[in-house]
């Protein structure tokens, strides 16, 4: 029987959410708040009485953050796409083949991923330097799919292991192939794990720093973290600006979020409940 949230468990929820929000929150009036405003006894309140879009103009004059946009939006993309990729085709070998090792190749994958990046910084820029790949788009693109193939691995082998048996003997019994069975037989029943996966990557390549800050310092190839940081003042630091851009590349983010929610939940709990 199912019971009804008390008046507590609101309260809660709200106190949760309003400390969830309050960093974003804070940022968004601190980025049409004046340069007068954000220090001194000003800078402390919640509020501003002479908004101002003065900060959202000077990123874009001051600065070359459409680069940095258009940087960032190539090197998630790329990423996305080839990780999806790669990681559809892994997936579906270890969820619907039989072969000896598959529960060992998994682990293995996924241990990749609980490397720290500062652990595997220093070997990957060495190697990125030799190849010169330093300073170019695919020299992001390298790393970041290694951080996020094993996570998109996980989450389509369980959406793969969700797909009844039966549709792939059929499509065997009516003479298909291997590839015949998994493009048009597999994969349309796979696309909302796939377009899950694919939100999850692009938000983790688009929100990563320390790789883009090491391989990439040329500032015509900056992404947008890294850009965002690197916002000098000619005598003091332009928290206005600096607010001001992070409002602008986060909001698009939360509202991706914010539409696909169930999809996403759906991709990261996917298999954790066996019928």
């Amino acid at each position: 029987m199912n019971k009804k949230a008390g008046p507590l468990f609101y309260i809660f929820l709200a106190i949760f959410v309003f400390v969830v929000m309050f960093p974003f929150l804070w940022m968004l009036v601190s980025s049409i708040k004046p340069i007068t405003e954000l220090f001194g006894d000003k800078a402390f309140t919640p509020f501003t009485s002479h908004p101002t879009f003065e900060n959202y103009v000077s990123v874009f004059t001051n600065y070359p953050f459409l680069k940095y946009l258009w940087n960032s939006f190539v090197v998630s993309g790329i990423t996305t796409l080839y990780t999806v990729l790669i990681a559809s085709f892994t997936a579906y070998a270890i969820a619907r083949l039989q072969f000896k090792g598959k529960t060992v190749i998994l682990g293995l994958v996924l241990s990749v991923s609980m490397f720290p990046q500062i652990a595997t910084i220093s070997p990957i820029y060495i190697l990125l330097k030799n190849i010169g790949l330093t300073n170019s788009y695919l020299g992001l693109i390298i790393p970041y799919t290694t951080v996020t193939l094993p996570l998109s691995i996980w989450i389509l082998v369980t959406f793969f292991r969700k797909i009844p048996f039966d549709l792939e003997e059929a499509a065997k019994m009516d003479g298909a192939s291997l590839m015949q069975t998994y493009w048009k037989v597999i994969l349309p029943l796979a696309v909302p794990g796939i377009f899950t996966t694919a939100i999850l990557v692009f938000i983790a390549a688009w929100n990563e720093f320390l790789f883009a800050l090491t391989i990439n310092t040329d500032d015509k190839l900056k992404t947008v973290p890294v850009g965002i940081a690197m916002f000098e003042g000619q005598f003091t630091v332009p928290w206005g600006d600096i607010t001001a851009a992070t409002v602008i590349v986060t909001i698009p983010l939360v509202i991706m979020v914010l539409l696909f929610q169930r999809r996403i939940v759906s991709g990261l709990t996917s298999g954790a409940v066996k019928e």
